[in-house]
């Protein structure tokens, strides 16, 4: 071993590990894809709370997992140590929305395949996804369920009501029923037959209904 041997440096052999045009253009591709995603997300988006920061974050998500990839496969030893740093970082961000987790990992595996050279891949299968839950998430709003809330004052407004409801529902599905003195409340789980909810006008004009709410709900929230 010679003297320029002790100090030669690894660090300034790695520079030209990765040439410039193939990080150009896998960043670039990776921020195409990553837009891509993001447009899918605010279309699809159905939550409470839209949330611009985590559309802007499935863009940088993206990019971040292509460079990470990109420096793991052109060294060994690198992988090893990346795996290790990773290993340790721990998100403390609640995930409010089931389908944002499709999503993080939709970019994660889009910024992998691109940094892995399989273009086709990550293109046509971004693609591919983006159309499926374009036409899943985005179905008709009458399919979804809904709650609704009937304030009677007797029994025989509630038969009433309650046979009038199926006929301009799809599905009807009895959740609760609270009964007091003049008072009869009753929570249902409907679908509707289109995109009409007139019926709601018509159900309250009826005799001895006090009030009827219909609410839009996900199974995990109201509104």
């Amino acid at each position: 071993m010679t003297f320029n041997d002790i100090f030669k440096s690894g660090f300034l052999e790695n520079v030209t590990s990765v040439s410039i045009f193939d990080m150009v253009l896998a960043l670039l591709l990776a921020f195409g894809v990553g837009m891509f995603i993001f447009l899918v997300y605010q279309k699809t988006y159905q939550g409470v709370m839209y949330s611009s920061s985590f559309g802007v974050t499935l863009i940088a998500l993206t990019m971040i997992t292509t460079l990470v990839i990109l420096a793991v496969t052109s060294n060994v030893v690198l992988s090893l140590g990346m795996v290790g740093a990773l290993s340790i970082v721990r998100f403390r961000t609640a995930i409010k929305e089931p389908l944002d987790i499709a999503f993080l990992f939709w970019a994660i595996a889009a910024g992998i395949v691109l940094a892995a050279g399989l273009i086709p891949l990550a293109v046509i299968g971004s693609v591919i996804i983006g159309i499926i839950l374009l036409v899943f998430v985005n179905r008709k709003s009458h399919r979804n369920p809904y709650i609704l809330v009937l304030q009677c004052s007797d029994r025989g407004s509630e038969q009433a009501a309650t046979n009038y409801i199926k006929q301009v529902t799809r599905y009807l599905s009895v959740k609760s029923k609270t009964a007091q003195k003049e008072l009869i409340e009753l929570n249902f789980d409907v679908r509707l037959k289109n995109d009409n909810t007139d019926f709601i006008n018509d159900l309250a004009d009826m005799p001895g209904v006090r009030s009827a709410v219909l609410v839009s709900y996900n199974g995990e929230y109201m509104g």
